[in-house]
C-alpha cells in the first residue's frame, strides 16, 4: 500500500510539473508571440533563424547606402545638368565671339558672362553630397580650383565606392579631370578663360573663339557620357533595392515560419492545458484526502 501511494504522489506530481512547465512555455509565447525561444526548442531551426537575423541587420546597413547613393547619384545628374547648360551657353556666346560685328562695349559683355559661368561650373562641380562628400572627388578634396591666372586644377580622383550589397559598390560620382578635360590636351574651363582674356584684347579672336567653341562641343560630349554611366549607375542601384526588396519579404516569411507563433493554435493549447492541469489538480487533491476508511467504506 505504501508503495502504490508513493507511486500516486509522484506520477500525479510529475504531471502536474509537466503540465504546469507546458502552461508557463505556451504563456510566454502568447505574450512574446514566438514559438522558438532558445536554441534547445530547435537547434537547426534557431541557426537558420540567427543567420536570417544577421542578413536581415545587414541588409538594413545596404539599404542606408542604397538611399545615399540614390541620392547622391541624382545630385550628380542635377549638377551635370547645370554644367551641360552652361557649356551649351558658353557656345552660344562662343560662336557670338567669332562673328567680328560685336562692339568693343559687347565684348566686355560677353566677357564678363564668360567669367560668371567659370565660377558657376567651378561651384557646381565643386558641390557635396548629403555626407559631406565631393562627388567629383575624392572625400574632401576639391574638385576644381582656380589658379586664379586662367588655369585650374583637376582632382584625379573618384569619389569612394558606396557598398549598396555583398561583394557589390557602387561609385557615385567620377573625377573632376575626366568631366573637364580635353583629348587634345588642355581643359574646357581654361579655353573659356583664354576667350575672356581675348575678348578684353589678349590674343587672336577669332582663332580662340573658334578653337573655344570646337572645345565646348567636345566637353558637352564628355559630360553627356559622364551623366548617361550615372543613369545607368543609378539604375543598377534602383534594381539592387528591388531586389533587396523582394530577398527581404522572402526572409521574413521564412522567419515568421521559424519563430512566430500562432496566436489562435497557441491559446487554444494554453486552454485545453490549463483545464487539463486544473483537473489533474482536483483529482490530486480530492484522492489524496481519502484515508484509508474512506476507501474501506
Amino acid at each position: 500500500m505504501q508503495v502504490s501511494t508513493n507511486q500516486f504522489y509522484n506520477t500525479s506530481r510529475q504531471n502536474m510539473s509537466a503540465l504546469t512547465s507546458s502552461s508557463e512555455r505556451l504563456q510566454v509565447e502568447v505574450s512574446t508571440g514566438k514559438k522558438l525561444l532558445a536554441p534547445s526548442d530547435d537547434a537547426i531551426s534557431f541557426r537558420r533563424l540567427q543567420g536570417i537575423k544577421t542578413a536581415t541587420a545587414n541588409d538594413s546597413a545596404y539599404a542606408a547606402n542604397i538611399t545615399i547613393a540614390q541620392a547622391t547619384l541624382s545630385q550628380a545628374d542635377t549638377t551635370l545638368s547645370t554644367i551641360t547648360d552652361q557649356l551649351q551657353r558658353a557656345q552660344e556666346l562662343a560662336i557670338k565671339a567669332n562673328s567680328g560685328t560685336i562692339s568693343q562695349t559687347d565684348r566686355g559683355v560677353i566677357a564678363d558672362e564668360l567669367d560668371s559661368i567659370i565660377k558657376t561650373i567651378v561651384g557646381a562641380a565643386n558641390a557635396k553630397d548629403s555626407r559631406g562628400a565631393a562627388i567629383f572627388a575624392d572625400d574632401d578634396d576639391p574638385a576644381v580650383v582656380d589658379n586664379g591666372d586662367g588655369t585650374f586644377t583637376y582632382s584625379t580622383k573618384a569619389p569612394s565606392g558606396i557598398p549598396i550589397g555583398d561583394n557589390s559598390t557602387v561609385q557615385p560620382g567620377e573625377p573632376a579631370s575626366r568631366l573637364f578635360s580635353l583629348s587634345g590636351g588642355g581643359d574646357i574651363l581654361s579655353s573659356i578663360s583664354a576667350l575672356s582674356s581675348a575678348l578684353r584684347g589678349t590674343g587672336d579672336l577669332a582663332t580662340i573663339a573658334g578653337q573655344t567653341s570646337d572645345a565646348l562641343a567636345q566637353s558637352n560630349g564628355n559630360v553627356a557620357a559622364i551623366q548617361g554611366s550615372l543613369g545607368a549607375r543609378s539604375q543598377r542601384v534602383d534594381l539592387e533595392s528591388n531586389q533587396m526588396t523582394a530577398t527581404g519579404t522572402d526572409r521574413e516569411i521564412t522567419r515568421s515560419a521559424l519563430e512566430d507563433a500562432d496566436a489562435t493554435t497557441t491559446i487554444a493549447d494554453l486552454q485545453k492545458t490549463m483545464t487539463i492541469l486544473q483537473a489533474a489538480q482536483a483529482s490530486f487533491t480530492k484522492l489524496s484526502g481519502l484515508s484509508l476508511f474512506d476507501y474501506l467504506r
